[in-house]
């Protein structure tokens, strides 16, 4: 309902209310001064004009200037040197699904043609409408242009880039700028060149409101509210189905769960752009949901024009130009034969050759040669140019030879061209519209298109796989003139698109889909550069047809990219990509869960002008000229159960429901067919890995126990990686665990790794061959698994008494160990002198000295192998030449006697209680020296 307070307070500033209503059309209003005069080139001097008059230039061609009257919705205040033109705030709620959104206008951007802002919940998107004071030069499509921008403001944040302010616009932002275009073109009239651009901003976002659908219905409101003489009001909504419940406008949790992404816009009588995605969802289901959003959207028109009668600006019809209607005729005339054999031409580069001749010799007719013209002008021409040739005649005068005239320069004067009727820019307009209606007719009355297909035909399709050895899957995908090269990459978690959005900047997508479209494709030249709008949006159609069908994260861990570039492209490229991609997937070995295919509609409404009873007439599989000349382009992929993207443009006034799923049916049946051609692939996909791709292991290890496989700042996950030449681990926070290798050998170094390093040991387990990795003061680090050491102190690396640990062993040597103790960090000690035989109460007397307990222990033993898993004394690693050579007992002696390392006290202690562990002192050194070296 509209709000208008009756109180109004008016000073020198401005408005002090709020909502103010004035229901006394104002005249013309210009200033008092004398300067208010309008230039010669039809510019007025004072920027608060705003209604649309023409004027004459010098030549007498007018043109279009735009200029203000103060109308119903706005209120002249004294602003003390002079009255101010003050536009009216308006809002009205408007109910959508089971809530309302507010519409407020004249209170934000009061400069611009029509401004807006739609509040739903606290999400808030202001949008702008401006047009060019001067028309620009006519053309076959109108000149908008649309904006739209998310501000991370809105949700309390900046940007996760490194320059915080926002820049380029994403992806996303670039899909909603075609939802809002999309249906806005076809209600533009003909004949309006006053360039108009829209621009859209996120304001504020709840994180439970999408913008997507508020944006497209803000754009319509902006537009009907501007002075854009746009036919009708346009709107926008959102369909979610979460069971068998059909939700308009859903919330961000609801779509969590819901089985259908369906973005509609239309009038309130008609449809003009749908959409979406589904999980397999069917004919009779997409229907319904159409259904809902055709009766929301009828409720915000309705809505809309109500607040248009209120506070809208005068529509600029005056300027509408708009090419003769004898022109059509003319064209006709002269190039109407030739059409009819040119269109018969199968081929595109051909026949799109052959039209182009025949507009180049209509244009020369017409505009050129001047076949139509002025006769009047004609005849003065002729009558001008007869007297100057008779003048010239007689003041002819004989020049001699080497003589040079001196006087006036004599020139013979030539006919000049008549004036043609027509400009150039109308004639090609005209030339395109007779081309459309002549295809029209070939297919109405002959029941044949260019290429010689039925309406419901499709044209013919072959298919390849594994073109390129090198990639980890590949496909070409061909139908008629369109071809697809599809190619699929797989990688690890680092391969992932990383999204930065209103919701944050930790997402990522683990599957995309990116279309390529050059300009050697249709066999053009052309400029190289950043995707266009076209191609993000073809991709993104084609990504959400193909992403049910892939197997979850847990079932194939690869991130998984899909390229497909456009070799050939004579209509439904994207659908095209939609196979393609499905096959290159297959190549790759993806376990997809069945087969998508893909194809787009056509659609000749007045078939009764045409030669037709008036039926629709719906096209299979359409070709690019009978999508720029058709009235709509409906792409839909799924298998033969379900849909899983569909996408709708009509150009015309919008269609009903019933015409919708003809449409639908007839596309089932042609997505039935292209699947049976796709299975008959010649080579079929492999369906397995390449040889190329990398590996993957996922392990599941105790969430308390990454931070061993991390390690302090992620040092011992990149030394696992060296040391294994693995390409990459990832940890999640649940304990999985991911491996990337290219080859199977580091991937089994590295399992074995990680596997030793996240092990639970028990006290009591006995080790083997476990290698010495460093030598201490205090004792020796053992490796007891690769990635795991453990402390054996000094006490435990022998039965008898060591002054230094090196005087037994050596970095490098190997040793059996017993697990004996586990403190409360996890840390490991490890007992050497548990696993060797009992040497007598001798050998353990304090009195007797080291030296000779490694004498006899080595003179009764012999050496091992180091690779031997046998149990062996500390002193049997020792080599006979080491014997050779050691010192006599005198000067061991006085090594020992001599020793700081440890003061006499503790030595008794570790000579008494050899069978036990350490004193409490021991362990906190050991404890803190272990911390220390890890």
């Amino acid at each position: 309902m509209l709000a208008s307070p009756t109180s109004l307070s008016l000073n020198g500033r401005g408005l002090n209310s709020r909502f103010l209503l004035s229901n006394q059309p104002t005249p013309f209003l210009f200033p008092t001064t004398n300067s208010s005069r309008v230039s010669a080139y039809g510019k007025c001097k004072f920027r608060s004009l705003s209604l649309l008059f023409s004027v004459k230039n010098l030549n007498g061609n007018g043109f279009g200037v735009r200029a203000s009257v103060q109308s119903s919705e706005e209120v002249a205040v004294d602003g003390g040197g002079g009255s101010v033109i003050m536009p009216q705030p308006y809002s009205v709620k408007i109910p959508v699904g089971d809530r309302h959104i507010l519409v407020e206008t004249g209170h934000i951007g009061r400069q611009t043609s029509g401004s807006v802002t739609v509040t739903d919940g606290e999400t808030i998107v202001y949008t702008s409408v401006c047009l060019d004071d001067v028309p620009c030069e006519p053309t076959d499509f109108f000149p908008l242009s649309v904006n739209y921008q998310e501000r991370f403001s809105a949700a309390g944040r900046t940007s996760g880039g490194f320059f915080k302010r926002e820049g380029k616009t994403k992806d996303h932002e670039v899909l909603i700028c075609r939802l809002i275009d999309r249906p806005l073109r076809p209600t533009m009239p003909k004949g309006f060149y006053h360039e108009t651009q829209i621009l859209s901003w996120v304001l504020s976002y709840d994180g439970l409101h999408s913008p997507d659908s508020l944006a497209i219905t803000a754009a319509g409101i902006a537009v009907a509210l501007s002075e854009v003489p746009m036919s009708k009001a346009v709107a926008g909504v959102r369909i979610g189905l979460v069971g068998d419940k059909y939700i308009v406008n859903p919330s961000t949790e609801e779509m969590e769960n819901s089985e259908l992404d369906l973005m509609l816009a239309g009038t309130d009588s008609a449809i003009l752009m749908i959409e979406g995605y589904g999980n397999f969802l069917s004919e009779e289901k997409l229907l319904q949901a159409v259904e809902v959003g055709q009766d929301a959207v009828r409720t915000i028109c309705n809505a809309v024009e109500a607040l248009v009668k209120k506070c809208g600006k005068p529509k600029m019809l005056d300027s509408i130009k708009l090419p003769p209607s004898e022109l059509y005729k003319h064209v006709e005339e002269i190039a109407g034969d030739e059409l009819v054999k040119a269109l018969q031409i199968r081929n595109k580069i051909p026949r799109r050759k052959a039209l182009s001749c025949i507009e180049e010799k209509v244009l020369k007719i017409l505009t050129e040669d001047g076949l139509v013209s002025n006769d009047t002008v004609l005849k003065s021409n002729a009558e001008t140019i007869a007297e100057i040739l008779e003048e010239e005649d007689e003041d002819e005068e004989l020049i001699v030879d080497g003589e040079v005239d001196e006087g006036d320069v004599h020139i013979k004067p030539t006919p000049p061209k008549p004036t043609p009727l027509f400009s150039e820019v109308d004639v090609k307009l005209v030339f395109k519209e007779v081309t459309s209606k002549f295809l029209r007719r070939r297919i109405v009355e002959g029941g044949k298109r260019s290429d010689g297909r039925t309406p419901n035909a499709i044209r013919p399709i072959n298919s390849r796989c594994g073109l390129l050895p090198r990639a980890h899957g590949s496909a070409l995908f061909t139908r008629g003139e369109t071809q697809s090269l599809a190619v699929v990459t797989l990688g690890d978690k680092q391969m992932a698109q990383r999204l930065d959005n209103l919701i944050g900047d930790g997402e990522l997508k683990r599957f995309y889909l990116q279309y390529s479209f050059p300009p050697s494709c249709v066999g053009e030249v052309g400029r190289l550069g950043a995707p266009s709008r076209r191609e993000i949006g073809h991709g993104m159609l084609a990504e959400r047809s193909l992403e049910p069908i892939l197997p979850s994260d847990v079932d194939f861990p690869y991130t998984i990219r899909v390229e497909s570039t456009i070799t050939e492209s004579n209509g439904s490229s994207s659908m095209a990509s939609v196979c393609g991609g499905c096959l290159a997937l297959q190549d790759a070995g993806v376990p997809i869960k069945c087969s998508i295919a893909g194809i787009a509609m056509g659609m000749v409404l007045d078939t009764k002008e045409f030669g037709g009873d008036g039926t629709p007439l719906i096209l299979s599989d359409i070709t690019g000229s009978e999508d720029a000349s058709g009235d709509m382009d409906f792409k839909v992929a799924g298998n033969e159960d379900g849909i899983t993207a569909f996408q709708m443009d009509i150009k015309v006034g919008g269609i009903t429901l019933p015409i919708m799923k003809e449409a639908l049916v007839q596309a089932r049946d042609g997505r039935k067919l292209i699947l049976g051609e796709m299975m008959n692939c010649s080579p079929p996909p492999a369906k397995r890995l390449s040889k190329h791709a990398p590996l993957i292991h996922i392990m599941k290890v105790k969430p308390e126990r990454l931070n061993l496989i991390i390690g302090s700042g992620g040092k011992k996950v990149r030394s696992i990686i060296e040391e294994s030449g693995v390409e990459a681990i990832d940890t999640e926070d649940n304990g999985t665990v991911k491996i990337f290798a290219k080859d199977l050998s580091s991937l089994e170094r590295s399992k074995a790794i990680i596997s030793n390093l996240t092990m639970v040991p028990t006290i009591g387990d006995i080790y083997r061959n476990c290698e010495i990795k460093s030598i201490t003061p205090y004792g020796a680090f053992v490796e007891i698994a690769p990635g795991r050491e453990g402390l054996c102190h000094i006490s435990e690396l022998s039965s008898g008494w060591l002054a230094k640990a090196e005087d037994a062993f050596k970095v490098g040597d190997r040793i059996d160990v017993k697990l004996i103790e586990i403190n409360d960090r996890g840390q490991l000690r490890l007992s050497h002198r548990a696993l060797l035989p009992d040497t007598g109460p001798d050998n353990s007397s304090a009195e007797q000295p080291a030296g000779k307990i490694t004498e006899d222990t080595l003179s009764s033993q012999k050496s091992p192998d180091k690779g031997s898993s046998k149990k062996v004394t500390a002193s049997s690693k020792r080599s006979s030449e080491d014997v050779s050579v050691l010192p006599s007992k005198k000067f061991i002696r006085k090594l020992v006697s001599s020793s700081e390392d440890k003061p006499l006290t503790n030595k008794d202690k570790i000579k008494k209680s050899s069978n036990i562990s350490v004193d409490s002192s021991s362990s906190k050194d050991e404890s803190h020296l272990v911390s220390g070296e890890a």
